[in-house]
């Protein structure tokens, strides 16, 4: 490849393991008041284990578990108990996680300094030799210098808790803690933070049990919406129904998979359960989560088999274009806008009304999967990678590539789409370059992104992006790409777009009558007149240009 990376090969994304369901409750000032003391004395139980949890750090093992959810018993319910130790475990793990990906971003970033430190100021880079460039002025060394000291001892803090197997964890957010020294700024009062702050570390979650009534005994919902709650041994003096239970006088309805979920709960199959209080909306919703069996990947090649939707992610849009077997583009360019300020629901909104957009132009071009790079700007997000284009820093950073992968592979799932990944290297320069002039016409525009869509959909089809290029060593379809000098229709050679069981691929293409214009339709344009001016059949111009000596070639 003359130096190029090697590429990754393009595989089908497996679909989602879960499924989650939301719905409003329209509960009473009693219901709400009950609700609201319970979800307070179980988050204080949770806060209290995810203390200890910490301390324990690496020494945790399943004694200590058992010991923590013995205790958490005697103040609550074994049910109640179970859920809290499940919920802190996956917080601290989640939380693990973080620290592991932050002390990764910590060790590159130190590395990356270290290594322009080292070179002479205003030295280029050298990819050949691995070498980095060095920085521009010597202020700027002194400064990048004082960086590295700092991010040094945030390395070494980092370190110290990793290896303490210590995590820092907030109930409630940590940008919601930080707010409460700042309420101005976040144009919260104090009453206002705190009803959040309230709302944001209450516990009322369950665990669903296979094979217990509607498939969870903590909380139940009936199969017509009626919703109770087993609450814990101090708060039994709530209870409006027997064996301490409450059943809160709003019902439910999932409108959303509401079958699909009505035959789990009617099977005794598990269905969790979290309620939760939108303090800004004055709400009250109940999610509903299960696990699905994970359903065989589709072959690439069946997925691929009536042509894929190649995409092209950017910061506002997304750049669509079907394409057929053969990897021609087919019909017009798509694009899909979506805007990412505002507020966390805007943006998921955006997200969904453009990948639904997306689908629905899938499923009408006949194409049964989609082509999307598979983007991971984590290590790119950097001052030393970009160096002062603060501008393009920001784009990358709040580009949504991780949301929206997951998004589209949850929604493609219900619209019977497979999502196909491809390695992303080179398909926007490829695509511009081979493919973005001579789709252009007077009448259609095509921008960069166009271009790349197609790229995109290509190295899907296992099809080369550069015009010219050889095939990949592992798809010959048709005949190979013949020499230059006779790469024309006249000889009648195909290239190896072209599908074994693709009819007429080995006959020459059919003759389209009047002037190879983009421009101009037949009949009209500068030289559609003259015939004699263009090398055409039965006209002076071609048999003057192959006379040879004083007989021509065809007596």
């Amino acid at each position: 490849m003359g130096g190029l990376r090697e590429l990754a090969a393009s595989f089908v994304v497996p679909g989602p393991a879960g499924v989650a369901i939301r719905d409003r409750l329209r509960v009473s000032e009693t219901d709400a008041a009950v609700l609201r003391e319970v979800g307070m004395f179980l988050g204080s139980l949770a806060s209290g284990d995810l203390a200890e949890r910490s301390r324990q750090g690496l020494a945790h093992d399943a004694t200590a578990w058992a010991e923590r959810k013995q205790g958490l018993t005697g103040k609550s319910s074994a049910r109640w108990a179970g859920s809290i130790t499940k919920a802190t475990h996956d917080q601290w793990a989640l939380a693990r996680r973080g620290q592991a990906a932050h002390l990764d971003w910590l060790r590159a970033q130190v590395a990356a300094i270290e290594a322009r430190l080292a070179r002479p100021l205003g030295a280029k880079a050298d990819k050949r030799e691995g070498l980095a460039r060095g920085y521009a002025s010597r202020s700027e060394w002194h400064a990048k210098s004082r960086r590295l000291q700092a991010l040094e001892d945030r390395l070494a803090v980092v370190e110290a808790d990793w290896a303490a197997g210590r995590v820092r964890v907030v109930r409630g957010g940590k940008r919601l803690a930080n707010a409460r020294h700042h309420l101005a700024a976040a144009g919260l009062d104090e009453q206002a933070w705190r009803a959040r702050w309230q709302a944001a570390r209450m516990f009322l979650s369950a665990d669903g049990e296979s094979g217990k009534r509607f498939g969870n005994e903590t909380i139940r919902i009936t199969d017509t919406g009626r919703i109770s709650i087993r609450l814990p041994a101090p708060l039994a003096h709530l209870a409006n129904a027997p064996h301490g239970r409450y059943v809160l006088d709003a019902t439910v309805r999932f409108q959303h998979r509401g079958q699909e979920w009505r035959d789990r709960i009617t099977a005794n199959r598990a269905v969790a359960y979290r309620l939760h209080h939108d303090v800004l909306r004055g709400r009250w919703y109940v999610t509903a989560s299960w696990q699905r069996a994970a359903a065989p990947a589709l072959p690439l090649d069946a997925a691929l088999a009536q042509g894929v939707v190649g995409v092209d992610m950017n910061d506002d849009h997304l750049a669509a274009w079907h394409l057929d077997g053969h990897g021609n583009p087919v019909g017009e360019p798509q694009r899909f806008y979506y805007d990412l300020t505002g507020s966390t629901e805007h943006r998921d909104a955006q997200l969904r009304h453009a990948l639904s957009r997306l689908l629905h132009h899938t499923r009408r071009c006949g194409a049964a999967a989609i082509a999307l790079e598979d983007l991971d700007f984590v290590a790119e997000k950097g001052r030393e990678k970009h160096g002062r284009n603060k501008r393009f820093r920001r784009l990358i950073s709040r580009f949504p590539t991780a949301r929206l992968k997951a998004r589209l592979v949850s929604m493609a799932a219900e619209q019977d789409v497979a999502v196909v990944a491809v390695d992303p290297a080179y398909t926007s320069r490829w695509g511009a370059q081979h493919w973005q002039q001579p789709l252009a016409t007077p009448r259609r525009e095509i921008s960069r992104h166009d271009a790349a869509s197609i790229a995109v959909g290509r190295r899907a089809l296992g099809h080369p992006i550069r015009l010219g290029a050889p095939p990949r060593p592992l798809r010959h379809w048709g005949r190979t790409a013949p020499p230059p000098a006779h790469q024309s229709d006249v000889p009648g050679h195909r290239t190896v777009q072209a599908r074994p069981e693709a009819r007429r691929r080995e006959e020459p293409r059919p003759h389209l009558p009047g002037p190879r214009t983009g421009c101009a339709p037949p009949g009209g344009g500068a030289k559609a007149g003259d015939q004699g001016a263009q090398h055409r059949s039965g006209h002076a111009a071609e048999h003057r240009s192959w006379h040879q000596g004083s007989l021509p070639l065809s007596l």
